[in-house]
């Protein structure tokens, strides 16, 4: 305000992004920012913010949401509005070279899990929704491994990129909207630890599907197995099987992502409870709904 700025520019991935994001809102808010962060109803607009991304993870560069962390309240947080969608952003993957490779595991597994929190819902008929959902995985598991084993692969860490901007920017979610429960369950790690986002849902989204997973959900599951891992099983409870411990080894032995809590650091349960009444409170609606009792089980399992 007091230099007139009236464009931002975040260079970076989504927590730059994001950062910028509700800078931009804040500049035309006269209040505390994190008031903007708790209660997005408040954000009536923002000045223009433009990308230049050098991270596939987040798809913030083409969606109107951000999070932010105030780790001195173990509060990660979530905000959106359609004016925090960047005007404009540019999408070079020669800048996503040099991205380490344990941010690039980190990367793949965040978009996955944008993908799958869709792709799990109780809509009938949005197949073409699924379909696509199928195709970003497809591209990720294809494609992730390679970005690993040759950082400089321009077809690798192009496609990447877009599977990071459609995986969240609202088309496979468009008519079978779903809370989402992954999230709102690492964010609560990530608030509290702080750890690498893309690293906590590598670790928890096996343990969910495992939770989850029974004769009703099979179907759904199964699925997944069987269009994503070409999985031939005719069986929906054994495909789904199947299909989870697929996952499990593309993320933990391909992509070498930490399979425990206790591998990234967390080693002790102390706050599982808290964060579990946190997460709940936020997840209400999902494809399975979860209580507090199960998120902690879910933490555990993980742990």
């Amino acid at each position: 305000k007091d230099n007139q700025i009236d464009m931002f520019l975040a260079i970076g991935g989504g927590s730059t992004i994001d950062c910028a994001k509700v800078i931009a809102a804040a500049s035309l808010y006269e209040q505390d920012a994190w008031d903007l962060v708790i209660h997005p109803e408040k954000i009536k607009g923002a000045l223009p913010v433009y990308v230049v991304l050098t991270l596939s993870a987040t798809g913030s560069e083409m969606d109107p949401f951000a999070v932010i962390s105030d780790l001195t309240l173990n509060e990660k947080l979530g905000t959106r509005a359609p004016c925090l969608n960047p005007t404009m952003s540019i999408l070079d993957p020669t800048y996503t070279f040099s991205v380490p490779a344990k941010q690039t595991s980190a990367g793949v597994a965040d978009m996955m899990s944008h993908t799958l929190e869709n792709y799990f819902n109780n809509v009938s008929g949005s197949e073409m929704q699924a379909g696509f959902s199928e195709s970003i995985l497809r591209c990720c598991i294809k494609y992730g491994p390679i970005a690993l084993k040759e950082p400089d692969n321009y077809d690798a860490r192009a496609s990447l990129m877009w599977c990071s901007s459609f995986a969240i920017n609202g088309t496979i979610k468009c008519g079978c909207e779903v809370k989402w429960c992954i999230h709102p369950m690492e964010h609560e790690l990530s608030a509290f630890y702080d750890i690498t986002h893309g690293q906590g849902l590598a670790i928890l989204t096996p343990v969910w599907m495992e939770y989850v997973l029974n004769e009703k959900t099979a179907s759904r599951f199964a699925q997944m197995a069987r269009n994503v891992f070409m999985i031939q099983e005719l069986d929906d409870l054994k495909a789904a099987q199947k299909g989870i411990q697929a996952l499990k080894q593309f993320f933990f032995d391909t992509m070498k992502l930490p399979k425990t809590l206790r591998e990234v650091g967390i080693c002790e349960k102390d706050n599982f409870e808290i964060m579990a009444k946190k997460a709940a409170s936020k997840c209400a609606g999902s494809f399975v709904p979860l209580t507090q009792k199960d998120i902690v089980e879910i933490f555990n399992r993980a742990f």
